[in-house]
Formats: structure tokens, C-alpha cells, sequence
């Protein structure tokens, strides 16, 4: 199917419920849009994609990604700028990582012109669910799973491939306050841990439970062998500033996704001249920064959190507040930056941009 130009027939929703959605009370990843992409993999190939009103998948009760955990899935924005019109936020980063993911759980890739032309023709039709609201936007959602009908360990014949939208606001609405964890273990030298799979976020929920009743929002993961070095947080990556430099866990291990926002961050940050240090960063480091007053700033990047200011770290038996978030300048920075491009008030001279249809 590579290579031709893509147009996929499409089932209008009988009855549209935008007009039910309360704006000003919107809970993240609840509300669906109307419609929703569809493609199969069968005998060796995709079949034609095609888009249906939004509803229920039919599975069977020995659907192999149930039994076997063959899904991955991927998280994007669309957005509506100041001149009305729908765009989308370096969407070629998430087709790319959509397919290196589908490498890594032995599923079929999907090209990355039929993944790119699936979300723009279904978020093009649904583009009333794209509000110009400040800080919202419509969160895109496109996964994948294992269909065979079949109990035995061995990858799966046949796939679904599903685009889904939600219109949402802010993931986080406070500065987040995250706990170091030193005794779970997200992913391993060797594991999963670069590929959006379904099962790394299973397996982090309940560590992530039990910091979220001591008050946390969210984990910071250490390395699976010796805990000694970060890595990065439940939602997204991490970040920090000290001395003036942004300092990020490398990603050439294969134990931490490889995120948009954070590529992002760190090219803005090289572009304005701000040195930037991406290597192994070390617990103890971080946590004498915090404690000596050099830790400026530290913040997740990701798709649904965007840029989130870190106001906590809870370590071992401590917890440690950092600065005031009116003293980050560089992480306002950034995040005004990155609103600016999207809303089309700042040029895109890096054209991050794309519009739907």
C-alpha cells in the first residue's frame, strides 16, 4: 500500500455528540470524538483502512493480544491555531516510533505515509472537536493489537490497527510531585522499555499506586540493576537545569521511550545556545543539586503533559521542595515557545508543524 496516495472511504456517524461536551469540565481521555479509523492485517499485508462512527470493537474471547500482550499504541495533538486551522505537532516522530515499536512487539510496521494520511483524514473530519480553547486540544490515539483467534504463545497472524481522538485539557492541573523509586523496576537492559507496549504501563501501576497514597503523582524510574541512576517518569521524560544546563538521561539504552517533547526541548535549548547534557544522570547527583540550591529547574516533557513543572521529589524517607515556578525562566521559555509554534503566534522556522487537510 506504500507509496500511493491515500483517500479511505468513510461511514458518517449518524448523530454527532459535540454538542453534549461540557468544555468547561472536561475529564482527560473520557470524552471519544465521532469517528474512528480502522485497518486490518491479514495474509501477509494491511488491508484498506476505513472510517467508521466511533463504537465498540467486537474481540473474541481468545484474542491473542488479551493472552499475550501483543499492543502498542502511540499519543499526539492536534491543535487549532490562530488563523482556524487544525495542525499537527511533528506527527512523523510518532509514525516512526509507531513502527519501531510494532518492530520490537513482532507486529507488522505500518508505512509511514498510511499512518500520517489516517490521522490527518480522520482528525480532518472530525476537526469540530479541535476548541481553540487555551491549553486544549484533541489528544490522538492510535494503537494497535494482536487479533488471532488462538490460545498458543507465537506471534499473531492478523492485527488491528484503531485511531481513536478525545478532546482534552491539561493532564496535570498542579506542579507535579514525583517520588524516586528504588525498588520497582519500569524496564531492563534488554526488555521493552523503548517501545510504547501496553504491558510497561500495566506493570508500573501499582508502584504507582502505592506513590500516588503517599501523596505523589508520579514516579521518577531508576535503572532495573542498581537504582542508582534516573531515567525517566511514569508519563514522560524528565529534565533538569543546573548551573544553567539542562541535563536529561541519554536514551541510547533501550530501557527509555524516545519522546517528541523531549527531543524538542533539547533542540530549542541548542538552538538558543543553552548547553545540554544528555548522558547517565545519577540519583545522588540530582538530589545533591536539589539539596545545595543548584537544581534550578526540573520538569517532564510529554505529549499529554506538555511541560510539567516538578515541585517535589520525595527520596527515601525525604521530601524536597524546589524553587518557586516563577524563578524557571527556562522552562517558561520553552513552554511559551512550543505554545507560540502550535497556535501559529511564533514562525515555525523549524516546520514542526503540519496542517490536516
Amino acid at each position: 500500500m506504500s507509496g500511493v496516495s491515500f483517500k479511505f472511504p468513510v461511514t458518517h456517524t449518524s448523530q454527532s455528540h459535540l454538542s453534549a461536551v461540557d468544555w468547561d469540565n472536561l475529564p482527560f481521555g473520557k470524552i471519544f470524538a465521532d469517528h474512528m479509523f480502522v485497518m486490518e492485517y491479514a495474509n501477509g499485508e494491511w488491508q484498506k483502512g476505513e472510517i467508521i462512527p466511533f463504537g465498540p470493537i467486537d474481540m473474541h474471547p481468545a484474542m491473542s493480544a488479551i493472552h499475550y500482550g501483543q499492543s502498542i499504541f502511540e499519543g499526539m495533538k492536534a491543535y487549532r491555531n490562530q488563523s482556524n486551522e487544525v495542525v499537527l505537532f511533528r506527527p512523523e516522530l510518532n509514525a516512526r516510533r509507531f513502527a519501531e515499536s510494532a518492530a520490537r512487539m513482532c507486529m507488522p510496521e505500518i508505512p509511514e505515509d498510511i499512518f500520517l494520511a489516517a490521522v490527518k483524514q480522520l482528525v480532518s473530519l472530525d476537526a469540530a472537536w479541535v476548541t481553540d480553547k487555551p491549553g486544549y486540544a484533541l489528544y490522538i490515539r492510535p494503537f494497535m493489537f494482536a487479533t488471532d483467534e488462538f490460545v498458543g504463545i507465537k506471534p499473531s497472524d492478523t492485527y488491528k490497527f484503531v485511531i481513536i481522538n478525545s478532546p482534552v485539557g491539561a493532564y496535570y492541573a498542579e506542579p507535579v510531585r514525583v517520588k524516586i523509586e528504588e525498588h520497582y523496576t519500569r524496564a531492563a537492559v534488554g526488555g521493552v522499555g523503548r517501545a510504547k507496549a501496553a504491558g510497561n504501563y500495566g506493570a508500573s501501576l501499582y508502584p504507582a499506586k502505592l506513590a500516588q497514597q503517599q501523596g505523589f503523582h508520579q514516579l521518577v524510574w531508576t535503572d532495573a540493576k542498581t537504582h542508582t541512576f534516573i531515567e525517566e517518569s511514569g508519563t514522560m521524560n524528565i529534565v533538569f537545569v543546573i548551573d544553567d544546563k539542562i541535563i536529561t538521561p541519554t536514551e541510547e539504552a533501550d530501557t527509555i521511550l524516545r519522546g517528541t517533547t523531549k527531543k524538542t526541548v533539547l533542540e530549542l535549548a541548542r538552538q538558543w545556545g543553552i548547553p545540554v547534557e544528555e548522558r547517565p544522570v545519577t540519583v545522588a547527583e540530582i538530589i545533591d543539586a536539589a539539596k545545595t540550591g543548584k537544581l534550578q529547574d526540573a520538569f517532564g516533557a510529554g505529549t499529554a503533559a506538555t511541560i510539567a513543572p516538578i515541585a517535589l521529589i520525595g527520596y527515601r524517607d525525604e521530601k524536597i521542595t524546589l524553587p518557586a515556578l516563577e524563578t524557571r525562566t527556562l522552562s517558561l521559555k520553552i513552554k511559551a515557545h512550543l505554545d507560540g509554534v502550535k497556535s501559529g503566534a511564533i514562525e515555525d522556522t523549524m516546520h514542526w508543524v503540519q496542517k490536516v487537510g
